[in-house]
């Protein structure tokens, strides 16, 4: 059995994964979703002070609390920010697989604001006019998606190396068929690298509506 911990992309909360929590529950697995301070449910904990580092601790939080060892920290989108850190301050035994969904790769003092496209940059700072922390969600998404807490794209993230070199896999899953995509580079520099296990999807970026039994079988291949 595996512990799949579930990390949504921006606007998104737990509820993005639902529908494959239950199929991987189904499988014989342990499923739990997260939604990060200021998001989601938890809409109501959005502020200025809510950054990268706030939603680290929370995904490190759920694994503390539901004693989670040798976890597969699943990441969409932005949530490839946040579980690179959880697994850098994560202890030993913690974090066994990360699996990259068209998501972000940071390197220590990388930000999401500085690996997105100028599009995705102008989106942000649109977003946030009306308060100034809170980016309001793009037209055309889930109407669950909510506001996402700005300091959270702009927090470069401080890497320490050790948690991160004791995960043995990673995977990248990289989403080809919709435009603007900032991933495409992404993807090319690790499919070279023999650390990495690549795979490609034709689908949008919402992977989970568009190709969802592709993407659970991703999950479970490597289980």
């Amino acid at each position: 059995m595996a512990t799949f911990v579930l990390v949504p992309g921006g606007w998104h909360g737990g509820w993005y994964y639902s529908g494959l929590a239950v199929r991987l529950r189904e499988a014989g697995h342990r499923a739990l979703p997260v939604t990060l301070s200021g998001i989601g449910e938890r809409a109501h904990l959005n502020g200025s002070a809510v950054n990268l580092d706030t939603h680290i601790e929370d995904v490190l939080a759920v694994l503390a609390s539901e004693q989670v060892t040798d976890a597969v920290l699943v990441g969409h989108s932005y949530g490839g920010m946040v579980i690179t850190g959880v697994a850098d301050r994560a202890g030993p035994g913690v974090v066994r697989r990360l699996v990259y969904s068209d998501a972000y790769v940071p390197q220590d003092g990388e930000s999401c604001w500085e690996l997105t496209t100028e599009a995705f940059r102008q989106l942000f700072l649109e977003g946030a006019a009306g308060d100034g922390h809170s980016v309001q969600p793009p037209p055309g998404l889930d109407p669950r998606t909510t506001a996402h807490p700005l300091a959270s794209f702009l927090q470069r993230i401080v890497l320490g190396g050790e948690g991160l070199d004791r995960v043995t896999t990673r995977d990248y899953v990289y989403l080809s068929g919709w435009s603007g995509t900032p991933f495409a580079g992404v993807y090319e520099k690790l499919s070279a690298d023999p650390g990495w296990r690549t795979h490609v999807l034709e689908s949008s970026h919402n992977v989970l509506r568009d190709a969802p039994d592709e993407f659970e079988q991703i999950l479970l291949r490597g289980e």
